[in-house]
């Protein structure tokens, strides 16, 4: 089963590369369809975020005065590189949920693929999350740090990131199509989340004996991965358990949400 669903999905990813064009105009759309109407249009999409990174800034180094970090590093630098890559998981996750259940035109075309509207979700999560990377590299720069050759790991991560919402948005979208409760089910898990998951506390911060829980936490090493890209200065072959842990839960999740997103695609056109 499993090599059936391997062959799946390269043609899944072949049909992508295929389909490129197809895809860079519906991500174009599923932008618009966000801004539509608005003065700044997509400029929207970008400045929120930039605005929520730059009032942590003003928080935390200019009103609380937060100490640095080890090694020096500025507080706030180290909170956005943990809260970058958690908007991703989690505006990509929420609109992958919904990807379905939003674009019936596409669902009711028997030559569409109906597999690639979450992709097409998260790449719009893509396009604000790599325009936040780039600002957070300005930002380290701005500050006296040198890039260093660990930020070629970089892609690795955002990869990761990719291919755990991915899994998990064809699980989530399928069931949204059939369970309307579904949207509310992953703002609060992300809710959740956002707080169980370091991102404004530090791991260490915790007793030992929690910490494993944690870790259990497939975002932990993701937003840890960052960190220990930009900060830590520490390869993900250092840490073999942990990265071993994440890509067996990244590649379950996306297992199972192809074989459920699949079993239940036939059904789709009769509920939407």
């Amino acid at each position: 089963m499993i090599v059936r669903y391997a062959k799946e999905f390269y043609r899944f990813v072949k049909h992508i590369i295929q389909s490129r064009q197809l895809l860079f105009s519906l991500i174009k759309h599923d932008f618009e369809k966000q801004y539509l109407g608005s003065y700044f249009g997509f400029a929207w999409a970008f400045f929120e975020p930039l605005v929520f990174m730059l009032v942590i800034w003003f928080v935390f180094d200019v009103g609380f005065k937060s100490a640095p970090v080890a090694g020096g590093i500025p507080f706030y630098l180290w909170l956005m590189s943990g809260m970058i890559p958690w908007f991703f998981i989690s505006n990509g996750l929420s609109g992958g949920t919904s990807s379905v259940v939003s674009n019936t035109f596409l669902v009711k075309k028997v030559s569409f693929r109906v597999s690639i509207l979450p992709l097409i979700s998260i790449s719009s999560a893509l396009v604000i999350h790599l325009f936040l990377v780039l600002f957070l590299i300005f930002a380290f720069l701005f500050s006296g740090l040198k890039p260093t050759i660990y930020w070629l790991q970089l892609p690795y991560y955002l990869l990761c990131s990719i291919i755990l919402v991915l899994g998990l948005s064809w699980l989530t979208s399928s069931i949204r199509v059939f369970i309307k409760d579904i949207d509310n089910i992953i703002a609060v898990l992300l809710q959740i989340g956002f707080w169980a998951t370091p991102v404004f506390w530090s791991l260490k911060s915790i007793p030992h004996k929690y910490q494993l829980i944690i870790k259990l936490n497939p975002a932990y090493y993701i937003i840890g991965g960052y960190r220990d890209t930009f900060i830590n200065q520490i390869w993900f072959f250092d840490k073999p358990h942990l990265t071993i842990y994440f890509l067996s839960v990244a590649f379950i999740f996306l297992l199972l949400g192809a074989i459920v997103f699949k079993r239940l695609r036939p059904h789709f056109g009769d509920v939407l």
